[in-house]
């Protein structure tokens, strides 16, 4: 991809031949929006949705028309990938952007060794180190710039992080809604009192923290509450709102455009929020990551969706959806707790087992393979594989190896680990341990 600055135009170029929108493809959008939004909105929806398309297909240069000729999904991914997850800032040298430096690391150590790089949330952000975000369409400038992002694809694959289930407190737009501004009253779920949620919902939704799940917050027109899942800071966007769905999309395309070839979809499991269910794995969402799919299809075939869901793995390979119309990735939250468990009780029973069991979705899926995140070790996926008692016992020892445990709320008014915060070296070996530190390194 180092010719990448050859695939897409500073400016849209109107003079050539817009974009036609086959019928299958259109049917297929429409299909979805009225499913979310009822025939009426749809309608409306769609017309603004082809714009977005054809908009960023005049972007596209004539050398990345030729390069899509030759991309064949079913070589998208292959047993050779290997993804390097980092923060932008994660290596720094004095007197130099953070990005530039991960450029210069790249060039003379990681490239030949990574062929992708995950680069965490480099958008400007108030909290939850970037998931929080500020401003989707700008890079942090203590970080770089989007030319810095660019420089990158002269060497690696890039996959960006699409925080699209929520947005920070700080941001433009929830200042808006503040404001009380009419153009986004309604991109968040809002209500006037706790009230309006009776306990048996509240008991229903599925938490992935042990905050609550609503915030209050003052308005120009007096008190709302708002829906926080992950935390106060961190406001859900309202995907009823035909708007939001469509900003994202936006968004999803500019980062097409900036040299994006994987958009890591963050925790959307929590995508749709509808009273009287759990909140999570609804429909809705899986139609929203469909929409999605079916958007990248036309307009860049090459660019691929990874969903990020912290959960049982049952639920969790829903999201490849039929094979070819939903996530080409999931995360294999499985995998990282059962290599865990193998280790501490130094017995693959479990993870044999699970592994016997895998089975490819299609020729153009895959699952990402990985033993951790920025996350730390996520253990959800493993409860409907591992005893509760097993479970229990993996905590207790990630406490005695000085790591922490994140908590979930069960909705019963107990609370269940969620994640381990260690790390690997720490995990399998013990800080006071008079084994050799070679054997340590290796285990």
């Amino acid at each position: 991809m180092s010719d990448f600055r050859d695939f897409h135009l500073l400016e849209p170029d109107y003079s050539k031949s817009v974009l036609k929108i086959c019928d299958e493809a259109r049917s297929q959008l429409k299909e979805k929006l009225i499913f979310l939004y009822g025939k009426k909105k749809a309608e409306i929806c769609l017309s603004e949705l082809e714009r977005l398309l054809k908009v960023y297909y005049a972007h596209k240069s004539e050398s990345m028309h030729d390069w899509e000729k030759s991309f064949d999904p079913v070589n998208r991914f292959s047993q050779e990938d290997i993804i390097l997850i980092t923060y932008g800032d994660l290596v720094t040298s004095t007197g130099e952007i953070p990005l530039e430096t991960l450029y210069e690391l790249g060039k003379k150590y990681l490239k030949g060794v990574f062929n992708t790089l995950h680069l965490l949330p480099f958008y400007p952000y108030s909290s939850d180190r970037g998931f929080a975000v500020l401003d989707f369409e700008e890079v942090d400038p203590r970080l770089g710039n989007w030319e810095d992002i660019i420089n990158l694809k002269s060497y690696f694959r890039l996959m960006f992080d699409g925080v699209f289930n929520h947005v920070s407190s700080k941001s433009r737009w929830f200042q808006e809604f503040l404001n009380q501004n009419p153009e986004y009253v309604d991109f968040f779920t809002v209500f006037s009192t706790t009230e309006k949620i009776s306990e048996d919902h509240l008991n229903l939704i599925v938490r992935p923290r042990t905050t609550n799940i609503l915030t209050q917050f003052n308005t120009l027109y007096g008190s709302r509450m708002v829906w926080t899942t992950f935390s106060p800071d961190q406001i859900d966007l309202n995907f009823k709102n035909p708007r939001v769905l469509l900003k994202m999309v936006d968004i999803l395309l500019k980062y097409v455009q900036r040299g994006a070839d994987i958009i890591r979809l963050d925790a959307v499991t929590y995508l749709w929020e509808e009273l009287g269910t759990t909140c999570v794995h609804l429909d809705q969402s899986h139609i929203c990551i469909k929409l999605f799919r079916d958007v990248l299809d036309i307009v860049a075939p090459h660019v691929a969706l990874i969903t990020e869901t912290n959960v049982v793995h049952t639920d969790n390979i829903r999201y490849f959806g039929n094979g070819n119309d939903e996530a080409q990735m999931v995360y294999n939250f499985a995998l990282p707790p059962l290599v865990l468990h193998a280790f501490q009780i130094g017995d693959t029973k479990y993870l044999s087992e699970w592994a016997s069991k895998l089975e490819d979705i299609s020729p153009t899926t895959t699952f990402f393979n990985f033993l951790d995140s920025h996350d730390g070790i996520g253990v959800m996926a493993v409860r409907d594989i591992l005893p509760p008692e097993e479970i229990e016992m993996m905590a207790l020892r990630v406490l005695e190896h000085g790591g922490y445990i994140s908590y979930r709320d069960n909705g019963d008014g107990t609370i269940s680990p969620y994640e381990f915060n260690i790390t690997w070296y720490s995990a399998v070996n013990k800080e006071d341990s008079t084994e050799p530190v070679k054997l340590q390194i290796k285990r």
